[in-house]
């Protein structure tokens, strides 16, 4: 298991009780990105101090999750162990891996422990004290929540710093600006060639009538397709990140004119309409029906086009459910603590 970390805290949303932010917070994933941002991005509007445990994949224990129990050597409390140290005030996890190791805290400190999961978690409502689910998804009850879009880190402070001290890789490139966001291939959806022929040429396309392409890449990229979007960022003004350096993904995000996002990821959309910028998205053949769902109502609220190698003009309010959602958690926590204090 990697050794825990800590996250930095940072402000909490003024509106949120301050009575949660003194809360111990654990944030359980097994390290995949988009499910550890998104609860990191929940715990830093809530301006929680969290300790995050990541969670190795250990067969047969890995095979079984999440209705399976957890390797006996991760027992709460049990030194050395993904769950060591004394158990927290609050968890909040998301992932396959995760849903067994929160049951086990839950029932280890007899329910005394708020926990909340984020996305399905496929054992049922009973799973955490809080779920929260994207509105495409199915689950529902009276401890769910769900959001048109999905919790993340992109917060308008961050992107209002971005802008107001700009990343000098990017500020030196002309208007108008487009972050092209690129994800990869997953168990359900794969870059095939002609995908990959498709969306270099309508970037050069867009490339061709003026526009300065910030491109970033995911560690699910094909080799095939990093080799063709660096191509083409030596053909015009560019910017390729190649995870060296700064991570310039917020202040792409902030100084972009529009975006263009590949339709494998739900989370890298969610997080381009929260800055009001036209997202544009190229569709993968095969992306999942409940992704089209979500993606037909960033549509309906003009917030969202077809990347066509066009640049379009959408204008839309900035979109973010994070607030929300860290607000009913909040809520949530609090009238659990006052449920066990009242039955002292």
């Amino acid at each position: 298991m990697a050794a825990p970390r800590p996250s930095r805290r940072v402000s909490a949303d003024p509106s949120i009780p301050s009575v949660i932010a003194g809360a111990r917070t654990w944030v359980i994933t097994d390290g995949k990105a988009g499910d550890e941002n998104q609860c990191l991005g929940i715990a830093e509007t809530l301006g929680l101090a969290v300790e995050i445990k990541r969670l190795e994949a250990r067969p047969p224990f890995d095979w079984l999750a999440p209705w399976g129990p957890i390797d006996p050597r991760d027992a709460p409390g049990r030194a050395g162990g993904a769950l060591a140290g004394p158990l927290p005030g609050l968890v909040i996890a998301s992932g396959r891996r995760a849903a067994p190791y929160l049951r086990a805290v839950r029932r280890a400190s007899l329910g005394r422990t708020f926990t909340a999961f984020l996305k399905d978690p496929r054992t049922g409502t009973a799973s955490a004290d809080f779920i929260w689910v994207p509105d495409y998804d199915d689950l529902r009850g009276g401890n769910v929540l769900t959001s048109a879009t999905p919790p993340h880190r992109v917060t308008s402070e961050r992107l209002r710093a971005a802008r107001t001290d700009p990343d000098p890789r990017l500020a030196i490139l002309p208007h108008p600006r487009v972050a092209v966001l690129v994800g990869g291939d997953s168990r359900h959806l794969r870059f095939a060639p002609a995908d990959i022929v498709r969306l270099a040429d309508d970037l050069r396309a867009l490339s061709a009538a003026g526009a300065s392409l910030m491109l970033t890449i995911s560690r699910r990229t094909p080799p095939a397709l990093r080799i063709a979007l660096l191509a083409l960022a030596t053909e015009r003004p560019a910017f390729f990140w190649d995870g060296s350096g700064d991570n310039p993904y917020v202040a792409m995000l902030a100084l972009a004119d529009a975006v263009v996002v590949t339709s494998d990821s739900a989370n890298m959309v969610g997080e381009a309409v929260s800055t009001g910028a036209p997202v544009l998205l190229f569709e993968l053949p095969g992306t999942y029906a409940r992704h089209r769902r979500f993606f037909a109502g960033l549509r309906a609220a003009g917030a969202l086009a077809p990347f066509t190698g066009r640049f379009e003009m959408l204008h839309y309010a900035p979109i973010d459910a994070t607030p929300y959602i860290a607000q009913r958690l909040a809520d949530a926590y609090i009238r659990h603590q006052a449920r066990i204090a009242s039955s002292r």
